[in-house]
């Protein structure tokens, strides 16, 4: 009986497998064989015209008219040959779902091959088509310092996807951003690398998880266009490329199995990034190990002609691209002039072939042969659901930063309030940030809106708008500053505004792709409308809406209580309502350095120790200085700074060990308490300085960080690690390698607000000997005769150094030098000398006999 059945079962095996093989008849077509035999059987049926169709991108505005698809375009466009990608930019949602079947029917059944497209969207902070969520813009996830939501909102945004059609998105952006004029600024997570790489691995996780395909963009070094200006090309060395530029990526690369990459439009070294060899293939797959294919920012194949000058045709672009390693062209033509290079023998095929297989595996690899049109994927989210509403309110709630709160002014009591200002250009409309469908207040919650549900019939709420985003036009501030005298507080809404992605606005923007500033001031009237404000001698409350950090020293001096919100979402009226009004405990962190003004850029905190001035003598026009003579290099707010309605302490914080080697993770284990009396988050940071290195770091580089969310009076411990690697220096050609030394990590709340140091020893035993940090002053008795001393204190650069304390150690004699430096003093002759001053190292010396000493003090 038993054989009878093995019989039977063998019988039904080879019965499927013969079915599976009829339905499948081509291998590629069967899902059973390995992935490579799949590709490699179907390009070699490919033509060469549907090989150079697949790295080609279907534009809408080929098929579309306005909402509706055109079916006689759309059969003219691809043929029997079809295209690798196609979008619907302008659609809504529920038309993109519609017709994205439409297409991807006709390319499976009406092409030769019946190749699948990768339907394609943008989701910088969701979905760009009508209908969807909008969450905060991506400078307001990276103040959350919460990677969890990073990861939470791209799963939600898949969801959408899902539901929509879309297999393959144009995100997520994980450029590190150093030039603030730079209209993108709102696009980035940070200036710190290491912060940009953990929000960039959540966001590409949550998106792979639930069955997206995500892009990481812009590849190449972006974030620092010389000028501010979109595009420009950067300028930085080796090791600024791999520590800072890169870093995102190769995070992404390492951690994801992540198959696809956009190129960035600008150049480094001289290069465009889009046609570099360097950074396409040495880097990019030989170096971090990528496998999946690199998609052309939208035009960028025909820039290297029309722009960057390195192309004199199509078809030297296309070869530049192709050669370098970029697969597949959006939204320019460039492509087409192969062909018929091929066919003449003036371009070798070898490199379309290449990119076609990585387009093919990808496709593959995500299941898009066995699931065209979608359908498998159970995750999914309607619309703008509930859940996706209150994930994007929650984001807003952590990330808006308390900067300022002078006799703890906020949280308003609206018990004691009879009216409240609501102001400025930014009170009553809302700023959803760039790559989003709307900007209508219809689609979103305004802040005037917001305090006015909460306010209810208990507080009147006298609003003026004062002046807009960008006019000079000041005929508005007289009213503001009547609504202002009018009431009990005034809350003054200023910032930036961003368009909406390719929807006609006439609305001013000044931020945004393209949308560069010479200067980092408020734009239009609105620094004339704080100072007006401000003279009423009202309280004021200052709420930076924007997408980017402004400088505002005024505000900072004159202004008791000033509040930071990104590009919040479209639930960002009622959270900044409830973050005013105590409802809700501010819990974000700026990511990015608040400069004082244009000429204090760049202000990113982990600059190099040289790089803040030599001379330490910060002045002002009462009494000008050095490092700048009327100012100071140190921002307003340096990164990681945010406040709390409550206190929180960190109690302790306790290595686990005093020497590491390369393999070891450095483990920091922190105890931190809410002392005060509301329910809070922080956000402990973890920094570390290499203290002595053969090539220059930082002077302190974030690590590790979480946010902790506390009760009153409650204490939890946790640990943050940090695995050696993440110490390592990088070569002249950007090798990485551990150089042994001394490092200090540094642990607090801000990286100026730092209260625990401990010192560890990596890759060597720890110093037997202690490590003096400046010489001490030792007593001696001396017996020898009096002399005068007499000499010039100067610093390195030989200038003199006033005010100097010149003291005998033995009787403790003092003098000071003149302006000019000069001292004169009475000792034995073999005494010994100190010369002190704040900000120099002091320093000691034997007179021996010597009636003239000069000195060099170094900072």
């Amino acid at each position: 009986m038993k054989f009878i059945i093995k019989d039977i079962l063998i019988i039904c095996l080879f019965c499927c497998a013969s079915s599976l093989n009829a339905q499948h008849a081509f291998p590629y077509k069967n899902p059973l064989l390995p992935t490579e035999e799949r590709v490699n059987d179907l390009l070699n049926r490919m033509t060469l015209q549907e090989k150079i169709a697949q790295i080609s991108h279907l534009q809408s505005w080929d098929v579309f008219d306005g909402q509706k698809l055109n079916t006689a375009k759309l059969a003219k466009m691809c043929g029997d040959k079809g295209y690798g990608f196609f979008e619907g930019f302008p659609l809504t949602a529920a038309q993109c779902r519609k017709n994205f079947r439409i297409i991807q029917t006709y390319l499976l059944e009406q092409t030769r091959l019946g190749i699948p497209g990768f339907s394609v969207a943008e989701s910088l902070h969701g979905v760009v088509h009508e209908g969807s969520t909008i969450y905060p813009q991506n400078i307001a996830i990276g103040s959350t310092f919460n990677p969890a939501l990073a990861y939470e909102m791209t799963k939600h945004i898949a969801g959408e996807l899902n539901t929509i059609g879309v297999k393959q998105v144009l995100a997520p952006c994980i450029d590190v951003a150093r030039e603030l004029r730079w209209g993108r600024v709102e696009e980035s997570f940070s200036e710190d690398p290491f912060l940009c790489a953990r929000m960039a691995v959540a966001e590409v996780k949550g998106y792979m998880d639930h069955g997206i395909s995500p892009m990481a963009k812009h590849y190449g070094p972006h974030g620092n266009p010389l000028g501010g200006l979109n595009l420009a090309s950067v300028e930085c060395g080796i090791r600024d490329l791999f520590d800072v530029y890169l870093k995102p990526f190769e995070a992404i690369l390492a951690e994801t199995d992540i198959l696809a990459v956009m190129s960035s439009y600008n150049a480094w070294n001289r290069e465009p990034n889009s046609a570099s060899k360097f950074m396409l293939t040495d880097i990019l797959r030989d170096r971090f190990g990528f496998r999946g294919y690199v998609y052309s920012d939208w035009g960028v194949i025909d820039m290297l002609k029309n722009f960057h000058k390195t192309a004199d045709n199509d078809f030297e672009a296309a070869s530049q691209a192709l050669t370098a390693g970029l697969d597949v062209e959006a939204s320019s033509l460039c492509f087409k002039s192969l062909e018929s290079k091929v066919l003449a023998g003036e371009f070798d095929v070898r490199y379309i072939d290449r990119a076609v297989k990585r387009v093919l595996r990808a496709k593959f690899e995500l299941g898009l042969f066995e699931d065209p049109y979608l359908e498998k994927n159970s995750y999914r989210w309607p619309l703008r659901s509930k859940e996706c509403i209150s994930l994007s309110r929650q984001i807003a709630d952590e990330s808006t930063v308390l900067l300022k709160n002078e006799g703890n002014l906020l949280p308003l009591d609206i018990k004691k309030l009879r009216s409240v200002a609501v102001i400025g250009p930014n009170a009553d409309c809302v700023q959803f940030g760039d790559y989003t469908w709307s900007k209508n207040k219809e689609d979103g919650i305004t802040p005037l809106q917001g305090i006015c549900r909460l306010a209810g019939k208990k507080v009147k709420v006298n609003y003026a708008q004062g002046c807009s985003i960008s006019s000079l036009n000041q005929s508005g501030i007289e009213e503001a500053v009547r609504a202002a005298q009018q009431s009990d507080v005034a809350l003054l809404f200023v910032g930036s505004s961003s368009t909406a992605f390719v929807r006609h606005s006439n609305a001013p923007s000044t931020s945004g792709e393209g949308i560069d500033l010479s200067g980092v001031e408020l734009t239009g009237a609105q620094e004339e409308l704080i100072e007006a404000v401000c003279a009423t001698g009202k309280p004021v409350v200052l709420i930076l809406v924007a997408g980017k950090p402004f400088a505002i020293p005024f505000a900072k001096k004159n202004v008791p209580a000033i509040l930071v919100q990104w590009y919040a979402g479209e639930q960002a009226g009622n959270s900044i309502a409830d973050i005013l009004f105590g409802k809700v405990n501010p819990s974000g962190k700026i990511s990015f350095s608040f400069p004082q003004s244009s000429g204090h850029l760049p202000a990113f905190y982990n600059h190099l120790t040289t790089d803040k001035g030599f001379y330490k003598e910060p002045g002002t026009y009462e009494l000008p200085g050095r490092d700048y003579v009327f100012s100071s290099p140190n921002p307003l707010w340096a990164f990681g700074h945010g406040l709390s309605y409550t206190t929180f302490d960190l109690v302790s914080a306790i290595a686990d060990k005093t020497h590491y080697q390369a393999h070891d993770t450095i483990a920091v284990k922190v105890k931190i308490a809410n002392s005060g009396e509301v329910v809070g988050k922080e956000v402990v940071q973890l920094y570390i300085r290499d203290v002595v290195s053969t090539v220059m770091t930082p002077i302190k580089q974030l690590k590790a960080f979480e946010k902790v969310s506390l009760n009153p009076a409650e204490t939890k411990e946790i640990t943050l690690k940090v695995p050696i690697h993440e110490l390592y220096l990088t070569d002249n050609i950007g090798n990485r390698y551990l150089e042994p030394g001394t490092f200090e990590i540094k642990v607090g709340t801000a990286s100026d607000r730092i209260t625990h140091r401990i010192s560890i020893e990596v890759g060597r035993e720890p110093e037997k000997t202690p490590v003096i940090d400046s010489p001490q002053i030792i007593k001696v008795t001396p017996s020898g005769e009096f002399i005068t001393v007499q000499g010039f204190v100067r610093d390195a650069q030989a200038t003199p150094v006033a005010y100097v304390t010149v003291r005998a150690i033995s009787s403790g004699q003092e003098t000071q030098t003149d302006e000019k430096g000069f001292y004169s003093i009475n000792l034995r002759t073999d005494d010994s000398i100190a010369f002190v001053k704040a900000r120099f190292i002091t320093q000691q010396m034997e007179v021996k006999g010597r009636k003239n000493i000069n000195i060099r003090l170094v900072k």
